[in-house]
């Protein structure tokens, strides 16, 4: 398929910039991925679409506060620094700009005192950074939660770029499906007896990059960590087999499922690049919550393998026209 296929118009002013307050009072467009039929409700009515015994699978990832401002030790020029990956001790993978100007061995400032220092020009403009030990051990103090660049009105609680249940810090991007979430919701979840479980994928800065290939076979996919918990693969088998669904929260969530379902890797740290677009066979997500995805981007076509490329395109046409709030602050879509 080409890239021009997930193209579509959107209005500059749905571009969410700020979250729903409560996170529950968002939209949710409802569409059946076998007929295209769609509903519209409000995210606190999901439990009316699902069943009990059905599975939602969240990601539990959490933010960490990975953008950080310095200045070069010798020009005094600006410095800013996305952590990607850490990797050792106190040296993390690092997206850096101006990215062409450090050089290897460059020490930039971030705070008095305290210099960090580039150590290796990586592929992919990356750098291996090497942070002081008190910027390591205080991100919270030294760093920002890095929202995503069309997010630029938005001067509120950081927290509401965190769902309420993450826990495990590592990734770069909020998994942003699971925003909409309240505890107070996931308690009448539980209730009416959904299954919650979790899992854990560190949203990586690939989520934002664009596709460069005409030809989207072409594209090569960024990759990223994720953990599944042993035993979660056999009980969530177990229960479609009794009819039941699995409910991915999230395309994170769908990408560490499905690439989870082929490699039987539970209970360590596993690597994925898998790209999920259309034509793709799912092996253990039934249906998917998520948001508005960005026009030709990799999450569109996930979204697409997921309902149909007919009825996703059909889905957010309908979207537009009824004045959804799109992207990561945005409203939700529920596939089934």
């Amino acid at each position: 398929m080409r890239l021009q296929d997930f193209d579509y118009y959107l209005p500059p002013e749905l571009i969410a910039q700020t979250p729903a307050e409560p996170r529950d009072s968002s939209r949710l467009l409802v569409l059946n991925k076998r007929t295209g039929e769609i509903q519209h409700a409000i995210f606190r009515d999901l439990p009316n679409y699902l069943s009990p015994g059905d599975v939602l699978v969240f990601n539990d990832t959490r933010v960490i506060p990975a953008r950080l401002h310095g200045r070069r030790k010798q020009t005094g020029g600006n410095v800013e620094f996305l952590l990607v990956r850490h990797v050792k001790d106190t040296e993390w993978e690092a997206m850096g700009r101006p990215a062409r100007r450090l050089k290897t061995g460059e020490r930039v400032t971030i705070a008095e005192d305290l210099d960090a220092q580039v150590l290796e020009k990586l592929p992919e403009g990356l750098l291996l950074i090497r942070l002081p030990q008190e910027v390591h051990e205080n991100l919270d103090k030294y760093g920002e939660i890095p929202l995503p660049p069309y997010i630029h009105d938005f001067h509120g609680d950081a927290s509401r770029y965190q769902t309420v249940y993450a826990r495990d810090p590592g990734a770069v991007a909020a998994p942003t499906a699971g925003l909409h979430f309240t505890e107070e919701l996931i308690s009448r979840l539980r209730d009416y007896g959904v299954d919650l479980r979790f899992i854990t994928l560190h949203v990586g800065p690939g989520t934002f990059q664009p596709i460069k290939t005409e030809r989207i076979e072409e594209h090569k996919m960024h990759s990223e960590r994720y953990y599944i918990p042993e035993g979660l693969l056999e009980y969530l088998e177990e229960k479609r087999s009794a009819g039941n669904r699995v409910v991915a929260v999230g395309t994170t969530s769908v990408r560490a499922l499905e690439d989870a379902a082929v490699r039987r890797q539970a209970g360590t740290w596993v690597e994925t690049d898998l790209f999920i677009k259309p034509g793709y066979q799912f092996k253990i997500v039934d249906a998917l919550i998520t948001n508005f995805h960005l026009p030709k981007s990799t999450l569109m076509m996930l979204v697409a393998a997921t309902g149909g490329y007919e009825h996703i395109m059909n889905a957010y046409r309908i979207a537009v026209e009824n004045r959804y709030r799109f992207y990561s602050f945005g409203d939700a879509m529920l596939i089934i």
